[in-house]
């Protein structure tokens, strides 16, 4: 999700600039809360630096890697089919291929592509759950980046956290309502065709496989349905969402626990009360049982940490975590720029144009392949990488947002800028990560002023 820090490439090992220590801050020597763009007096500005410069734009987030096969991209959103489906594709068209066989004995194995048209409706019945939940978070502006069906039903891969309980609790529930319909409209559907035939068999399967994930997506613990809306309730009543979280996600390890010893136990007393169970069925519920009890629970687990964490995202600040640069142009030696970043106190440097205006971002890693000896005759601009759109971070950028940026454009270096377009500094993707590091390690007593934790 929004903070996957794979995502955003830390640079190849490297010592920065001469006489600079790699990953500390600088401090601010002139106390005014800005690392200065220059500071050596001898070339090291342009002559205009108050002249307005463009402001970046937040650059495009490319595609994102495919989740199995491409089906489609409903409103936009990419819609893909996990390899794991097919497991459960043949999975379910075997347990009903054998339901057939007992109400319609006279299809012969003609049932099992009955079966695996029922099991490919009950699958496009998850898709429609899982359309319900992405319609409702795009009319809240809340971006998806994609649906994924796989073995154990569907996701959909919402971006960011709704920003009220009331909008959390509606994106929750419209998928379980949506499920319900469908078993609704299969309800009534099952009144015009003849109870005992294949129609009859697939619509009355249909309406309760619908059920049965409304019922269980209903259920108060996360990662369900019914756990988020849970969260939004006591969001709501508490005004904390992290309190929402952490109940939710304990109810639903409780669920999971109640799954494991439950569910094997239930089915094996509906057996006895029958015609007694066979060995191999309880071993089917036994193992059905603990899948579905370790998703809930390592969902749940997850459900925690993906909490703490954009809890702490607002520690990540561009302003906070920028380092001191210095403009130098194109033709200046290493050596030199190295110098007037030493006397600036500077670990950044930016390659500027003959009006000031920043070309490209000279790399920290390359400037430790150079040997000391080289640096006076190797230019800067052989060693800058060109500013890209998107390699533009605005300083005010901080937490989600600040991650989101830098997914879009991934880079080792990136130039931050003011509001007015003047430089700011240099934005390191390894001094972000450090201080991600840094933040998800603080225990929640250390944490004091933030609710919730």
């Amino acid at each position: 999700m929004i903070a996957n820090l794979k995502m955003i490439r830390q640079p190849r090992g490297a010592a920065g600039p001469e006489g600079s220590s790699r990953g500390e801050p600088v401090a601010d020597e002139d106390n005014d809360g800005k690392p200065p763009a220059g500071g050596s007096g001898e070339g090291d500005g342009p002559d205009e630096p108050n002249r307005r410069r463009p402001v970046p734009r937040k650059p495009v987030r490319p595609n994102p890697p495919g989740g199995g096969i491409l089906m489609g991209r409903p409103f936009g959103v990419p819609v893909y089919v996990a390899p794991s489906w097919f497991l459960v594709a043949i999975l379910i068209t075997w347990v009903f291929g054998g339901q057939l066989d007992r109400v319609l004995p006279h299809l012969g194995v003609v049932r099992y592509l009955i079966a695996l048209f029922f099991a490919v409706a009950f699958y496009a019945s998850v898709l429609v759950h899982e359309l319900a939940h992405t319609v409702a978070a795009l009319r809240f502006k809340l971006p998806v980046r994609r649906i994924q069906l796989q073995f154990f039903g569907g996701v959909s891969e919402i971006e960011k956290e709704s920003e009220t309980p009331g909008r959390e609790f509606v994106l929750a529930f419209v998928g379980p309502l949506l499920s319900l319909a469908l078993a609704g409209v299969f309800y009534g559907a099952m009144h015009a065709v003849e109870p005992r035939s294949v129609p009859g068999v697939l619509l009355a399967g249909l309406m309760f496989s619908n059920l049965l994930v409304a019922a269980f997506n209903l259920l108060p613990g996360l990662p369900l349905d019914g756990g988020r809306m849970l969260r939004a309730v006591i969001w709501k009543i508490t005004g904390k969402p992290m309190t929402g979280t952490v109940a939710a996600a304990w109810i639903g390890r409780a669920l999971a626990v109640t799954v494991l010893i439950g569910l094997p136990l239930a089915t094996h007393a509906g057996g006895l009360a029958r015609d007694g169970v066979s060995g191999t069925d309880s071993l089917t519920d036994a193992l059905l049982a603990a899948i579905l009890a370790a998703i809930i629970w390592t969902g749940a687990g997850n459900s925690l940490r993906m909490a703490r964490l954009r809890e702490r995202l607002p520690e990540l600040r561009a302003r906070t975590l920028t380092r001191r640069a210095v403009p130098v142009e194109t033709d200046t030696p290493l050596s030199e720029a190295l110098r007037r970043a030493n006397a600036a106190g500077a670990r950044g440097l930016v390659v500027v144009d003959g009006k000031g205006d920043p070309l490209s971002l000279v790399r920290e890693a390359a400037i430790a392949s150079v040997p000391e000896h080289r640096r006076p005759w190797v230019a800067v601009s052989t060693l800058a990488q060109d500013l890209k759109e998107g390699m533009r971070v605005p300083a005010e950028l901080a937490g989600e947002d600040l991650l989101e940026w830098l997914r879009a454009t991934p880079a080792t270096e990136y130039l931050v800028v003011e509001d007015t377009g003047e430089i700011y500094g240099v934005l390191s993707t390894a001094d972000v990560e450090r201080a991600f590091v840094e933040a998800m390690a603080k225990r929640p007593d250390q944490d004091g002023s933030r609710p919730g934790g």
